[in-house]
C-alpha cells in the first residue's frame, strides 16, 4: 500500500554547543519542533539523522550541518517508535499507531505501508532490524514478533514465548536476529527460516531486557532496565557477564556498540549517556544539560554517537572520533 508524498514542513534551528565534558569527546544538542519527542534515532550515510516523532506522527529529517529539519508525515494515526536504515539506504518505520512497517523513500518522501494482519491489530510495534537475506524482523510489545520480506511482501507473525514484551532486536555481522523482552526478560533468537525463537535466559533474574546491540563480534550487548546492569552475551561460550551501572539504583535504556567497540548506554536515573569500555570495564558519563532528557535510542557511526533526548526535544550527538584515535 502506497500514500501519496506529503507536504514537508522545514525547521531551522540554532544549534546548542555546551561545554566539553571530561573525555575531550565533543557534544552538541540540535533542538526538533517542540512536541515531537524523538523516539528513535537514525544516522544515514549521507550524513543526515532520521527519527522518529512519536507524538507528532512524523518522522524527521535533521541537517547537522545546518540544524535544519524537515518533518515527514506519515499518515492518518501514525504513532510511530523504531526507525532503521535500511540495506537500500532508506529509513523504515515501525509505527505502532497504524499497525504497520514503514518505507520512507529517502528522495521522492513517498510513504509505503505493510499493515500487519487484521488478527494481530494493536501490536504495539517497537523496533526492527534486517536479517542477512534482506528480510526486516520486528517486535511488539504486546506479545508479537514478526518478518517481512519487503521483495515479495510476505508477512509472518507468531506470538513471542512468554507473552507480552517484546522491545529491542538487533542483527549480528552473520546476518542473525536476537530481540528481548523487557516485561518476559529474556534473549531470544528466531530461527530465520521457521520463526521458532530459542529462548536465553539472563544471568540476573527479572532483568527486564529493554534493547540489545550486537557487537563486530556477534555478541549481544543488553541493557537490563529493572536491575540497572548493562550485561553481554556471548552465543559462541554460552555465556553471560554483567557489569552494573555506577550511582544509585541505575536504570539502563539504550544501548549502542561503536566502530571502536566501545559500548554505550543511556541511563534515565542519572539523566546520562555512558560509555563503557570493555578492555578497562570502565564507565564514563556525559549528562545532559536538561532535566529529564530521556534518552530512549543510541544509534551512529564512524566517529558519532547519537541519541534521542524524548524528554527534550532534542537529539544529541557525542563526537568520539579523537578518542577513537588516541
Amino acid at each position: 500500500m502506497r500514500a501519496k508524498p506529503f507536504a514537508i514542513a522545514v525547521l531551522v534551528l540554532p544549534l546548542v554547543m555546551p561545554s566539553l565534558p571530561a573525555g575531550a569527546a565533543e557534544v552538541k544538542y540540535y533542538p526538533v519542533q517542540p512536541g515531537d519527542h524523538p523516539h528513535d534515532v537514525a544516522p544515514a550515510p549521507d550524513g543526515t539523522v532520521w527519527y522518529t516523532a512519536q507524538r507528532s506522527g512524523v518522522l524527521g529529517r535533521l541537517d547537522p550541518k545546518t540544524g535544519g529539519v524537515e518533518r515527514i508525515p506519515l499518515g492518518e494515526g501514525s504513532a510511530p517508535h523504531g526507525v532503521i536504515i535500511g540495506p537500500d539506504g532508506a529509513p523504515w518505520i515501525t509505527d505502532g499507531g497504524q499497525n504497520a512497517i514503514l518505507r520512507v523513500d529517502p528522495v521522492s518522501k513517498e510513504v509505503k505501508a505493510w499493515p500487519l494482519p487484521d488478527s494481530r491489530a494493536g501490536a504495539n510495534l517497537n523496533t526492527a532490524a534486517f536479517d542477512g537475506k534482506g528480510r526486516i524482523w520486528f517486535t511488539g510489545q504486546t506479545g508479537i514478533y514478526g518478518r517481512l520480506d519487503p521483495a515479495t511482501g510476505k508477512m509472518d507473525v507468531w506470538d513471542a514465548p512468554k507473552g507480552v514484551g517484546p522491545y529491542g532486536i538487533t542483527a549480528t555481522p552473520s546476518g542473525d536476529i536476537y530481540y528481548v523482552s523487557l516485561a518476559g526478560s529474556f534473549l531470544g533468537k528466531p530461527n530465520l527460516e521457521t520463526g521458532e525463537t530459542t529462548v536465553i535466559e539472563p544471568k540476573t533474574k527479572d532483568a527486564g531486557t529493554r534493547r540489545v546491540w550486537s557487537d563486530s563480534k556477534g555478541r549481544l550487548w543488553v541493557s537490563e532496565w529493572s536491575v540497572g546492569n548493562l550485561s553481554v552475551y556471548d552465543p559462541a561460550s554460552k555465556g553471560w557477564t554483567v557489569h552494573k551501572l555506577p550511582g544509585d539504583q541505575p536504570h539502563a535504556y539504550a544501548v549502542y556498540v561503536d566502530d571502536t567497540a566501545k559500548v554505550w548506554v543511556s541511563d534515565f536515573t542519572a539523566n546520562a549517556i555512558l560509555s563503557f569500555d570493555p578492555k578497562n570495564e570502565a564507565f564514563e558519563s556525559f549528562p545532559s544539560d536538561k532535566p529529564d532528557a530521556a534518552v530512549r535510542e543510541l544509534n551512529g557511526r564512524a566517529g558519532e554517537v547519537w541519541g534521542a533526548e524524548s524528554g527534550a526535544d532534542r537529539l544529541v550527538a557525542i563526537r568520539t572520533a579523537r578518542l577513537s584515535n588516541e
